[in-house]
Protein backbone atom coordinates (compact mmCIF):
# COMPACT_ATOMS: atom_id res chain seq x y z
CA UNK A 1 0.00 0.00 0.00
CA UNK A 2 2.82 2.40 0.94
CA UNK A 3 4.56 1.61 -2.33
CA UNK A 4 1.37 2.41 -4.28
CA UNK A 5 0.96 5.73 -2.44
CA UNK A 6 4.57 6.67 -3.23
CA UNK A 7 3.94 5.83 -6.86
CA UNK A 8 0.81 8.00 -6.89
CA UNK A 9 2.71 10.94 -5.32
CA UNK A 10 5.54 10.55 -7.82
CA UNK A 11 3.09 10.49 -10.73
CA UNK A 12 1.31 13.54 -9.33
CA UNK A 13 4.58 15.41 -8.97
CA UNK A 14 5.55 14.50 -12.53
CA UNK A 15 2.21 15.76 -13.85
CA UNK A 16 2.69 19.06 -11.98
CA UNK A 17 6.17 19.47 -13.41
CA UNK A 18 4.74 18.96 -16.88
CA UNK A 19 1.79 21.28 -16.41
CA UNK A 20 3.39 24.17 -14.51
CA UNK A 21 5.39 25.59 -17.46
CA UNK A 22 2.30 25.55 -19.66
CA UNK A 23 0.35 27.42 -16.97
CA UNK A 24 2.89 30.25 -16.82
CA UNK A 25 1.63 33.38 -18.59
CA UNK A 26 3.86 34.43 -21.46
CA UNK A 27 4.00 38.02 -22.58
CA UNK A 28 3.28 39.48 -26.02
CA UNK A 29 6.29 41.49 -27.16
CA UNK A 30 6.54 43.80 -30.16
CA UNK A 31 10.13 44.01 -31.45
CA UNK A 32 11.55 46.80 -33.63
CA UNK A 33 15.16 45.82 -34.46
CA UNK A 34 17.96 47.45 -36.42
CA UNK A 35 19.96 45.87 -39.24
CA UNK A 36 23.53 44.58 -39.25
CA UNK A 37 25.39 43.63 -36.09
CA UNK A 38 22.58 45.17 -34.05
CA UNK A 39 20.29 42.38 -35.23
CA UNK A 40 22.79 39.70 -34.19
CA UNK A 41 22.35 40.85 -30.59
CA UNK A 42 18.60 41.32 -30.84
CA UNK A 43 18.10 37.89 -32.40
CA UNK A 44 19.85 36.18 -29.49
CA UNK A 45 17.72 38.14 -27.02
CA UNK A 46 14.38 37.38 -28.67
CA UNK A 47 15.25 33.70 -29.04
CA UNK A 48 15.90 33.61 -25.29
CA UNK A 49 12.54 35.29 -24.68
CA UNK A 50 10.82 32.83 -27.01
CA UNK A 51 12.32 29.91 -25.10
CA UNK A 52 10.73 31.36 -21.95
CA UNK A 53 7.27 31.13 -23.47
CA UNK A 54 6.83 34.70 -24.70
CA UNK A 55 5.31 35.38 -28.12
CA UNK A 56 7.15 37.93 -30.25
CA UNK A 57 6.17 40.00 -33.26
CA UNK A 58 9.06 41.48 -35.25
CA UNK A 59 8.57 44.58 -37.41
CA UNK A 60 11.18 44.68 -40.17
CA UNK A 61 11.72 46.09 -43.68
CA UNK A 62 10.67 43.75 -46.48
CA UNK A 63 14.13 44.15 -48.06
CA UNK A 64 16.03 43.36 -44.85
CA UNK A 65 19.59 42.07 -45.22
CA UNK A 66 19.80 40.12 -41.98
CA UNK A 67 16.34 39.81 -40.46
CA UNK A 68 14.74 36.80 -42.09
CA UNK A 69 11.35 35.20 -41.54
CA UNK A 70 11.35 32.71 -38.69
CA UNK A 71 8.53 30.21 -38.30
CA UNK A 72 8.67 30.73 -34.52
CA UNK A 73 8.16 34.49 -34.75
CA UNK A 74 5.47 36.66 -36.31
CA UNK A 75 6.97 39.14 -38.78
CA UNK A 76 5.47 42.42 -39.97
CA UNK A 77 6.89 43.84 -43.18
CA UNK A 78 7.31 47.51 -44.06
CA UNK A 79 9.46 48.90 -46.83
CA UNK A 80 11.45 51.19 -44.56
CA UNK A 81 11.43 53.04 -41.26
CA UNK A 82 9.86 55.99 -43.07
CA UNK A 83 6.89 53.80 -43.99
CA UNK A 84 6.68 52.50 -40.44
CA UNK A 85 6.56 56.06 -39.10
CA UNK A 86 4.09 57.26 -41.71
CA UNK A 87 1.78 54.37 -40.87
CA UNK A 88 2.13 54.82 -37.12
CA UNK A 89 -1.50 55.77 -36.40
CA UNK A 90 -2.71 52.97 -38.66
CA UNK A 91 -0.48 50.21 -37.28
CA UNK A 92 -3.43 48.15 -36.12
CA UNK A 93 -5.09 48.45 -39.50
CA UNK A 94 -2.30 46.63 -41.29
CA UNK A 95 -3.17 43.28 -42.83
CA UNK A 96 -1.48 41.35 -40.02
CA UNK A 97 -3.56 39.15 -37.77
CA UNK A 98 -1.20 39.50 -34.82
CA UNK A 99 -1.65 43.27 -34.66
CA UNK A 100 -5.42 43.01 -35.00
CA UNK A 101 -5.87 40.47 -32.22
CA UNK A 102 -2.88 40.81 -29.90
CA UNK A 103 -2.58 43.19 -26.99
CA UNK A 104 1.12 43.78 -26.56
CA UNK A 105 2.70 43.92 -23.13
CA UNK A 106 5.98 45.49 -24.18
CA UNK A 107 7.91 47.13 -27.00
CA UNK A 108 11.53 45.94 -27.27
CA UNK A 109 13.60 48.09 -29.60
CA UNK A 110 17.07 49.25 -30.52
CA UNK A 111 17.03 53.07 -30.09
CA UNK A 112 19.57 53.62 -32.85
CA UNK A 113 16.44 54.95 -34.63
CA UNK A 114 13.50 56.66 -32.94
CA UNK A 115 10.56 54.67 -34.33
CA UNK A 116 10.40 52.19 -31.44
CA UNK A 117 9.95 54.91 -28.83
CA UNK A 118 7.27 56.58 -30.97
CA UNK A 119 5.35 53.36 -31.42
CA UNK A 120 5.50 52.47 -27.71
CA UNK A 121 4.10 55.90 -26.85
CA UNK A 122 1.38 55.53 -29.46
CA UNK A 123 0.36 52.12 -28.11
CA UNK A 124 0.76 53.27 -24.47
CA UNK A 125 2.78 50.23 -23.46
CA UNK A 126 6.10 49.86 -21.58
CA UNK A 127 9.36 50.22 -23.46
CA UNK A 128 12.74 48.46 -23.12
CA UNK A 129 15.87 49.46 -25.03
CA UNK A 130 18.49 47.00 -26.26
CA UNK A 131 21.05 49.76 -26.67
CA UNK A 132 24.56 50.64 -27.69
CA UNK A 133 23.70 53.79 -29.66
CA UNK A 134 20.80 56.22 -29.36
CA UNK A 135 20.49 57.91 -32.76
CA UNK A 136 23.54 60.20 -32.83
CA UNK A 137 25.32 59.36 -29.58
CA UNK A 138 26.54 56.49 -27.44
CA UNK A 139 23.65 55.26 -25.32
CA UNK A 140 25.06 56.09 -21.90
CA UNK A 141 25.21 59.79 -22.79
CA UNK A 142 21.43 59.65 -23.20
CA UNK A 143 20.62 59.02 -19.53
CA UNK A 144 23.69 58.65 -17.32
CA UNK A 145 25.61 61.55 -15.77
CA UNK A 146 28.54 62.13 -18.12
CA UNK A 147 31.26 64.46 -16.81
CA UNK A 148 33.21 65.49 -19.89
CA UNK A 149 36.38 65.89 -17.83
CA UNK A 150 36.96 62.12 -17.84
CA UNK A 151 34.30 60.56 -20.10
CA UNK A 152 35.44 60.81 -23.73
CA UNK A 153 33.02 61.33 -26.59
CA UNK A 154 33.00 58.37 -28.98
CA UNK A 155 34.96 59.53 -31.99
CA UNK A 156 37.35 61.69 -29.98
CA UNK A 157 39.98 58.94 -29.77
CA UNK A 158 40.62 59.83 -26.13
CA UNK A 159 40.68 57.78 -22.94
CA UNK A 160 39.42 58.69 -19.48
CA UNK A 161 42.78 60.40 -18.83
CA UNK A 162 42.71 63.59 -20.90
CA UNK A 163 45.00 66.61 -21.03
CA UNK A 164 43.56 70.12 -20.80
CA UNK A 165 43.34 70.62 -24.57
CA UNK A 166 41.86 67.15 -25.02
CA UNK A 167 39.14 68.10 -22.54
CA UNK A 168 38.53 71.26 -24.56
CA UNK A 169 38.11 69.22 -27.75
CA UNK A 170 35.95 66.69 -25.89
CA UNK A 171 33.57 69.48 -24.85
CA UNK A 172 33.47 70.89 -28.37
CA UNK A 173 32.60 67.46 -29.82
CA UNK A 174 29.87 67.02 -27.22
CA UNK A 175 28.19 70.31 -28.15
CA UNK A 176 28.50 69.51 -31.85
CA UNK A 177 26.51 66.34 -31.15
CA UNK A 178 23.96 68.37 -29.19
CA UNK A 179 23.61 70.80 -32.08
CA UNK A 180 23.17 67.87 -34.47
CA UNK A 181 20.33 66.62 -32.29
CA UNK A 182 18.67 70.03 -32.30
CA UNK A 183 19.15 70.88 -35.97
CA UNK A 184 18.86 67.47 -37.64
CA UNK A 185 17.54 64.62 -35.53
CA UNK A 186 14.79 66.52 -33.76
CA UNK A 187 13.68 68.11 -37.03
CA UNK A 188 12.93 64.61 -38.34
CA UNK A 189 11.11 63.18 -35.33
CA UNK A 190 9.53 66.17 -33.56
CA UNK A 191 6.97 66.83 -36.35
CA UNK A 192 5.93 63.16 -36.13
CA UNK A 193 5.51 63.48 -32.37
CA UNK A 194 3.31 66.54 -32.78
CA UNK A 195 1.30 65.05 -35.63
CA UNK A 196 0.58 61.65 -34.11
CA UNK A 197 1.13 62.04 -30.36
CA UNK A 198 0.07 65.61 -29.62
CA UNK A 199 1.64 69.05 -29.61
CA UNK A 200 2.83 68.64 -26.02
CA UNK A 201 4.99 65.60 -26.89
CA UNK A 202 8.72 66.41 -26.83
CA UNK A 203 10.89 63.92 -28.71
CA UNK A 204 13.92 64.74 -26.56
CA UNK A 205 12.03 63.30 -23.58
CA UNK A 206 10.36 60.53 -25.54
CA UNK A 207 13.57 59.08 -26.98
CA UNK A 208 14.98 58.33 -23.50
CA UNK A 209 11.74 57.34 -21.78
CA UNK A 210 12.39 53.59 -21.64
CA UNK A 211 11.73 51.63 -18.47
CA UNK A 212 14.96 49.64 -18.73
CA UNK A 213 18.10 50.27 -20.77
CA UNK A 214 19.90 47.02 -21.55
CA UNK A 215 23.39 48.41 -22.21
CA UNK A 216 25.54 46.36 -24.59
CA UNK A 217 28.70 47.27 -22.72
CA UNK A 218 30.28 46.61 -19.34
CA UNK A 219 33.05 48.06 -17.20
CA UNK A 220 35.58 45.42 -18.18
CA UNK A 221 35.37 46.87 -21.69
CA UNK A 222 34.30 50.45 -20.90
CA UNK A 223 35.78 53.15 -18.66
CA UNK A 224 34.21 53.44 -15.18
CA UNK A 225 31.56 56.15 -15.03
CA UNK A 226 28.41 57.20 -13.13
CA UNK A 227 25.19 55.42 -14.01
CA UNK A 228 21.48 55.27 -13.10
CA UNK A 229 19.26 52.53 -11.59
CA UNK A 230 17.46 51.57 -14.82
CA UNK A 231 20.67 51.07 -16.86
CA UNK A 232 21.50 47.35 -16.81
CA UNK A 233 24.91 46.38 -18.22
CA UNK A 234 25.06 43.19 -20.28
CA UNK A 235 28.02 43.63 -22.65
CA UNK A 236 28.99 40.31 -24.18
CA UNK A 237 25.64 38.65 -23.41
CA UNK A 238 25.71 37.09 -26.88
CA UNK A 239 28.88 35.12 -26.07
CA UNK A 240 28.67 31.46 -25.11
CA UNK A 241 31.06 28.51 -24.85
CA UNK A 242 32.61 27.48 -28.16
CA UNK A 243 31.15 24.51 -30.03
CA UNK A 244 33.11 21.93 -32.05
CA UNK A 245 34.29 23.03 -35.49
CA UNK A 246 33.30 21.35 -38.73
CA UNK A 247 35.60 18.54 -39.86
CA UNK A 248 37.14 20.69 -42.60
CA UNK A 249 37.79 23.66 -40.31
CA UNK A 250 39.06 21.44 -37.50
CA UNK A 251 41.51 19.75 -39.85
CA UNK A 252 42.93 23.12 -40.97
CA UNK A 253 43.23 24.33 -37.36
CA UNK A 254 44.95 21.16 -36.21
CA UNK A 255 47.40 21.30 -39.11
CA UNK A 256 48.92 24.41 -37.56
CA UNK A 257 50.59 22.14 -34.96
CA UNK A 258 52.32 24.07 -32.17
CA UNK A 259 52.20 27.39 -34.05
CA UNK A 260 48.44 27.67 -33.66
CA UNK A 261 46.01 29.90 -35.63
CA UNK A 262 45.26 33.55 -36.48
CA UNK A 263 41.68 34.68 -37.25
CA UNK A 264 40.99 37.78 -39.38
CA UNK A 265 37.68 39.49 -40.13
CA UNK A 266 36.82 43.08 -41.00
CA UNK A 267 33.07 42.62 -40.58
CA UNK A 268 30.20 42.04 -42.95
CA UNK A 269 30.15 45.56 -44.37
CA UNK A 270 33.76 45.29 -45.65
CA UNK A 271 33.89 42.06 -47.65
CA UNK A 272 37.00 43.09 -49.59
CA UNK A 273 39.90 45.59 -49.66
CA UNK A 274 41.82 47.48 -52.36
CA UNK A 275 44.24 45.13 -54.11
CA UNK A 276 47.39 46.76 -52.70
CA UNK A 277 46.15 46.41 -49.12
CA UNK A 278 44.91 42.87 -49.62
CA UNK A 279 48.26 41.85 -51.15
CA UNK A 280 50.21 43.48 -48.30
CA UNK A 281 48.13 41.66 -45.68
CA UNK A 282 48.36 38.35 -47.52
CA UNK A 283 52.14 38.74 -47.91
CA UNK A 284 52.51 39.42 -44.19
CA UNK A 285 50.49 36.33 -43.33
CA UNK A 286 52.60 34.22 -45.70
CA UNK A 287 55.72 35.06 -43.66
CA UNK A 288 54.22 33.68 -40.44
CA UNK A 289 54.46 30.09 -39.17
CA UNK A 290 50.83 30.20 -37.98
CA UNK A 291 47.85 29.14 -40.07
CA UNK A 292 45.46 31.97 -40.91
CA UNK A 293 41.69 31.88 -41.42
CA UNK A 294 40.72 35.09 -43.24
CA UNK A 295 37.08 36.02 -43.84
CA UNK A 296 37.38 37.64 -47.26
CA UNK A 297 35.10 37.73 -50.31
CA UNK A 298 37.24 39.79 -52.68
CA UNK A 299 39.54 38.55 -55.46
CA UNK A 300 42.23 36.17 -54.28
CA UNK A 301 45.39 38.19 -53.41
CA UNK A 302 48.36 37.33 -55.60
CA UNK A 303 50.62 37.09 -52.53
CA UNK A 304 48.42 34.60 -50.67
CA UNK A 305 50.46 31.94 -48.89
CA UNK A 306 49.65 28.24 -48.42
CA UNK A 307 49.11 28.86 -44.73
CA UNK A 308 46.12 31.18 -45.33
CA UNK A 309 42.55 29.97 -45.85
CA UNK A 310 40.10 32.43 -47.45
CA UNK A 311 36.48 31.83 -46.39
CA UNK A 312 33.15 33.55 -47.09
CA UNK A 313 31.90 32.70 -43.62
CA UNK A 314 33.57 31.39 -40.49
CA UNK A 315 32.19 30.34 -37.09
CA UNK A 316 33.90 33.26 -35.37
CA UNK A 317 32.83 32.45 -31.80
CA UNK A 318 33.85 28.82 -32.11
CA UNK A 319 37.20 29.75 -33.64
CA UNK A 320 37.96 32.40 -31.02
CA UNK A 321 37.05 29.90 -28.32
CA UNK A 322 39.35 27.23 -29.73
CA UNK A 323 42.51 26.77 -27.62
CA UNK A 324 44.69 26.88 -30.76
CA UNK A 325 43.61 30.43 -31.68
CA UNK A 326 46.48 32.78 -30.86
CA UNK A 327 45.44 36.13 -32.36
CA UNK A 328 42.36 37.95 -33.66
CA UNK A 329 42.74 40.60 -36.41
CA UNK A 330 39.55 42.66 -36.40
CA UNK A 331 38.02 45.99 -37.44
CA UNK A 332 36.88 46.64 -33.87
CA UNK A 333 33.10 46.17 -33.98
CA UNK A 334 31.45 45.97 -30.56
CA UNK A 335 30.44 42.33 -30.96
CA UNK A 336 33.91 41.23 -32.02
CA UNK A 337 35.64 43.12 -29.21
CA UNK A 338 33.29 41.60 -26.62
CA UNK A 339 33.97 38.15 -28.09
CA UNK A 340 37.74 38.75 -27.94
CA UNK A 341 37.40 39.62 -24.25
CA UNK A 342 35.11 36.66 -23.49
CA UNK A 343 37.38 34.11 -25.19
CA UNK A 344 40.66 35.79 -24.16
CA UNK A 345 42.07 36.34 -27.68
CA UNK A 346 44.64 39.15 -28.13
CA UNK A 347 43.80 41.65 -30.87
CA UNK A 348 45.45 43.53 -33.72
CA UNK A 349 42.97 46.22 -34.71
CA UNK A 350 42.35 47.77 -38.14
CA UNK A 351 39.53 50.27 -37.42
CA UNK A 352 37.52 51.49 -40.41
CA UNK A 353 34.69 53.79 -39.26
CA UNK A 354 32.03 54.60 -36.63
CA UNK A 355 33.05 53.64 -33.08
CA UNK A 356 35.63 51.04 -34.08
CA UNK A 357 38.77 52.99 -33.20
CA UNK A 358 37.37 53.88 -29.78
CA UNK A 359 36.35 50.26 -29.15
CA UNK A 360 39.87 49.10 -29.93
CA UNK A 361 41.34 51.91 -27.86
CA UNK A 362 39.49 50.60 -24.81
CA UNK A 363 41.23 47.27 -25.31
CA UNK A 364 44.64 48.78 -26.15
CA UNK A 365 44.62 50.88 -22.96
CA UNK A 366 44.02 47.70 -20.98
CA UNK A 367 46.96 45.99 -22.70
CA UNK A 368 45.04 43.48 -24.81
CA UNK A 369 45.32 45.00 -28.29
CA UNK A 370 47.50 46.95 -30.71
CA UNK A 371 45.92 49.38 -33.19
CA UNK A 372 47.01 50.09 -36.77
CA UNK A 373 45.37 52.30 -39.36
CA UNK A 374 44.71 51.18 -42.93
CA UNK A 375 46.87 54.04 -44.19
CA UNK A 376 49.94 52.54 -42.48
CA UNK A 377 49.34 48.85 -43.20
CA UNK A 378 51.34 48.84 -46.43
CA UNK A 379 54.30 50.86 -45.10
CA UNK A 380 57.52 49.48 -43.61
CA UNK A 381 55.99 46.07 -42.85
CA UNK A 382 53.87 47.68 -40.14
CA UNK A 383 51.20 44.99 -40.31
CA UNK A 384 53.68 42.14 -39.97
CA UNK A 385 55.51 43.90 -37.14
CA UNK A 386 52.26 44.52 -35.24
CA UNK A 387 51.24 40.87 -35.53
CA UNK A 388 54.66 39.65 -34.43
CA UNK A 389 54.64 42.02 -31.46
CA UNK A 390 51.27 40.77 -30.20
CA UNK A 391 52.19 37.14 -30.87
CA UNK A 392 55.59 37.31 -29.18
CA UNK A 393 54.94 39.56 -26.17
CA UNK A 394 53.27 37.47 -23.45
CA UNK A 395 51.71 40.58 -21.85
CA UNK A 396 49.05 40.87 -24.58
CA UNK A 397 47.70 37.38 -23.94
CA UNK A 398 48.06 37.74 -20.18
CA UNK A 399 46.14 41.01 -20.15
CA UNK A 400 43.30 39.84 -22.38
CA UNK A 401 42.92 36.63 -20.39
CA UNK A 402 42.77 38.66 -17.17
CA UNK A 403 39.97 40.71 -18.74
CA UNK A 404 38.26 37.47 -19.75
CA UNK A 405 38.31 36.22 -16.16
CA UNK A 406 36.88 39.51 -14.93
CA UNK A 407 34.17 39.49 -17.58
CA UNK A 408 33.09 35.93 -16.81
CA UNK A 409 32.99 36.55 -13.05
CA UNK A 410 29.24 37.24 -12.95
CA UNK A 411 26.53 36.20 -10.43
CA UNK A 412 24.38 34.89 -13.30
CA UNK A 413 24.44 34.59 -17.08
CA UNK A 414 24.11 37.97 -18.77
CA UNK A 415 21.37 36.73 -21.10
CA UNK A 416 19.37 35.65 -18.03
CA UNK A 417 19.89 39.09 -16.50
CA UNK A 418 18.56 40.73 -19.67
CA UNK A 419 15.52 38.46 -19.80
CA UNK A 420 14.81 39.05 -16.10
CA UNK A 421 14.63 42.83 -16.55
CA UNK A 422 12.42 42.55 -19.63
CA UNK A 423 10.04 40.34 -17.66
CA UNK A 424 10.29 42.73 -14.71
CA UNK A 425 8.97 45.56 -16.89
CA UNK A 426 6.12 43.35 -18.13
CA UNK A 427 5.19 42.21 -14.61
CA UNK A 428 5.12 45.74 -13.20
CA UNK A 429 3.84 47.56 -16.30
CA UNK A 430 7.03 49.60 -16.47
CA UNK A 431 9.92 50.51 -14.20
CA UNK A 432 8.94 53.95 -12.97
CA UNK A 433 10.59 53.55 -9.57
CA UNK A 434 13.99 53.10 -11.26
CA UNK A 435 13.80 56.25 -13.38
CA UNK A 436 15.80 59.22 -12.16
CA UNK A 437 13.95 62.55 -12.17
CA UNK A 438 16.57 64.00 -14.51
CA UNK A 439 14.66 62.41 -17.42
CA UNK A 440 12.14 65.24 -17.42
CA UNK A 441 14.33 68.14 -16.34
CA UNK A 442 15.38 70.85 -18.78
CA UNK A 443 19.14 71.32 -18.95
CA UNK A 444 19.16 74.53 -16.93
CA UNK A 445 17.30 72.81 -14.06
CA UNK A 446 19.42 69.65 -14.27
CA UNK A 447 22.64 71.67 -14.05
CA UNK A 448 21.16 73.96 -11.32
CA UNK A 449 21.82 77.05 -13.43
CA UNK A 450 18.92 78.93 -11.83
CA UNK A 451 20.04 77.86 -8.36
CA UNK A 452 23.60 79.02 -9.03
CA UNK A 453 22.30 82.37 -10.32
CA UNK A 454 20.03 82.73 -7.29
CA UNK A 455 22.82 81.92 -4.82
CA UNK A 456 25.24 84.18 -6.69
CA UNK A 457 22.69 86.99 -6.56
CA UNK A 458 22.04 86.38 -2.87
CA UNK A 459 25.75 86.46 -2.07
CA UNK A 460 26.25 89.61 -4.12
CA UNK A 461 23.26 91.21 -2.42
CA UNK A 462 24.70 90.33 1.00
CA UNK A 463 28.10 91.70 -0.01
CA UNK A 464 26.46 94.87 -1.34
CA UNK A 465 24.44 95.29 1.83
CA UNK A 466 27.56 94.70 3.95
CA UNK A 467 29.52 97.22 1.88
CA UNK A 468 26.75 99.81 2.20
CA UNK A 469 26.53 99.20 5.95
CA UNK A 470 30.29 99.63 6.33
CA UNK A 471 30.17 102.76 4.18
CA UNK A 472 27.35 104.23 6.25
CA UNK A 473 29.13 103.29 9.45
CA UNK A 474 32.34 104.81 8.16
CA UNK A 475 30.55 108.03 7.19
CA UNK A 476 28.87 108.14 10.57
CA UNK A 477 32.14 107.64 12.44
CA UNK A 478 34.01 110.09 10.22
CA UNK A 479 31.19 112.65 10.57
CA UNK A 480 31.25 112.44 14.34
CA UNK A 481 35.04 112.78 14.32
CA UNK A 482 34.89 115.90 12.13
CA UNK A 483 32.27 117.50 14.37
CA UNK A 484 34.34 116.75 17.46
CA UNK A 485 37.44 118.35 15.91
CA UNK A 486 35.46 121.46 14.87
CA UNK A 487 34.07 121.74 18.36
CA UNK A 488 37.57 121.58 19.84
CA UNK A 489 38.76 124.29 17.47
CA UNK A 490 35.97 126.58 18.47
CA UNK A 491 36.71 125.90 22.14
CA UNK A 492 40.32 126.90 21.77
Amino acid sequence: MATQMKLIYCCGALVLLILVPSCCKGGHILVLPIEGSHWINMDILIQALHSRGHSLTVMRPSNSWYIKDNFQLQHIHSSSEEELLSELPLCFAWDVQALNNTKFDLVLTDPCWGSGALLAKHLSIPLVFNVRWIISEEGQFGITPSPLSYIPITGSGYTDKMTFFQRVKNNILYYIIRMNDMLVTKQVYQPLCEQYLGSDCDFDHLKIDAGIWLMRTDFVFDYPRPTVPNAMYMGGFHCKPAEPLSDYMEEFVQSSAEHRVIIMSLGTFVPELPDNLANEIAAAFAKLPQNVIWSYRGPKPSTLGNNTLLVDWRPQKDLLGDPKTKLFVTHGGTNGIQEAIYYGAPVVGLPLFFDQYDNLLHLQVKGGAKILTLSTVDKDDNFLKAIQEVLNKPSYRQNIQRLSRLHRDQPMKLIDTAVFWIEYVMRHKGAGLLKAQCYRMPWYVYHSVVVVLFLTGAVMLMLLATAMFIRCLWKSVCGCKVKLEVHRDHTH
